[in-house]
């Protein structure tokens, strides 16, 4: 029996390449597909330094997914043989409470790969056929695998409700925030960007036309004022995933504002109960995406409303990650998105 290649963060810090076995033939409603390119993400350099919420070792890393489907289980009629996939990750029951009020992304019983089971980092996997999404016009693999983080920052804009002209503030410059970026922008919001990296800040800036650049300093709120003066912002999302920013955030809306929290933290978070009340604010959690999302954004993608070609900054082989990654967490790099080639 052929081996495959697989990849597995056996602790925190600790990466081994080792060869498994391949998936059995899938069963009914199930696909085996190729894995192809895996993208990395904040979720998985927080796992690497161990402080990934939901999360247990050894785990198989690999949540955002470009894929070529193998071969198709019984009943299934969505995808054929060749077909190249942006692949869901979140497998839920479709029973609980959430599932049934179509809020899938936080189902009580939220199985997501690379997560909470064994995600990409390895040459194929089987997944259910309804977590595939195809593209029929020309999506590469790595666009395919990009969907995944674009649909955090879909979901959270849409939970947001932004309005055209909205003063809006996103903090973190990441994968994350810029797909929060990205979204803001299409919905017509007055976007501005704080983050403490100069080289993050200049990205947004060359690539993402955001005017207003703001670094953060001893006093973001003072920042906030000067950028945006007394009306504004009425919007802000913190995708740092920091308790120290997330916290700050919430003393950064005007009155009547909005906080959306994308960025998730192991750990508590506090805020001044008179500052909240006082400002009446309403303080949104927002969790994954949905299937919808991933439609709507391969739709945006393949009518050229979303431009990807910034992203990807960095790359490496499979065989090449347990060398290369912990570099990816160096701010030095420069990383954006980092992408792993499965071929």
């Amino acid at each position: 029996m052929r081996v495959m290649q697989t990849v597995t963060l056996e602790e925190p810090g600790r990466f081994t390449l080792t060869d498994t076995d391949p998936p059995a033939s899938p069963g009914p409603g199930e696909v085996l597909v190729r894995v192809r390119r895996v993208g990395v993400c904040g979720t998985d350099l927080h796992a690497f330094a161990g402080r990934q919420p939901f999360f247990d070792y050894p785990r198989i890393l690999g949540h955002e997914l470009g894929v070529e489907v193998v071969d198709v289980g019984e009943g299934v009629d969505t995808v054929t043989p060749g077909d190249v996939c942006a692949v869901e990750p979140y497998l839920n029951c479709g029973d609980c409470v959430a599932c049934r009020a179509g809020r899938t992304n936080c189902c009580t019983s939220l199985n997501v790969l690379g997560v909470h089971t064994d995600g990409g980092m390895r040459e194929s996997i089987v997944v259910p056929a309804h977590k595939l999404h195809v593209s029929r016009a020309g999506l590469t693999l790595e666009q395919l695998a990009l969907i995944e983080t674009l649909g955090i920052g879909a979901h959270a804009v849409d939970r947001s409700a932004v309005q055209p002209g909205e003063p809006t503030l996103v903090i973190g410059a990441g994968p994350i925030g810029l797909s929060v970026v990205q979204f803001a922008q299409l919905a017509g919001a007055d976007v501005a960007v704080m983050d403490m990296n100069p080289a993050r800040l200049a990205f947004c800036r060359e690539q993402f036309n955001v005017e207003r650049c703001i670094t953060a300093g001893d006093d973001p709120a003072g920042a906030v004022r000067d950028a945006f003066g007394d009306d504004g912002p009425t919007l802000v999302f913190d995708a740092t995933g920091n308790a120290a920013s997330m916290q700050a955030a919430f003393e950064l809306p005007v009155a009547a504002g909005r906080v959306v929290c994308v960025g998730l933290v192991l750990g508590e978070l506090s805020f001044n109960d008179p500052s909240l009340h006082k400002r009446e604010l309403t303080i949104l959690a927002s969790r994954n995406s949905t299937s919808n999302d991933f439609r709507r954004i391969i739709d945006l993608m393949e009518q050229g409303r979303i431009d990807t070609s910034p992203w990807i900054t960095h790359r490496a082989a499979l065989r090449d990650v347990p060398d290369t990654f912990a570099s990816w967490r160096n701010p030095e790099s420069r990383v954006v998105k980092a992408m792993v080639d499965v071929e």
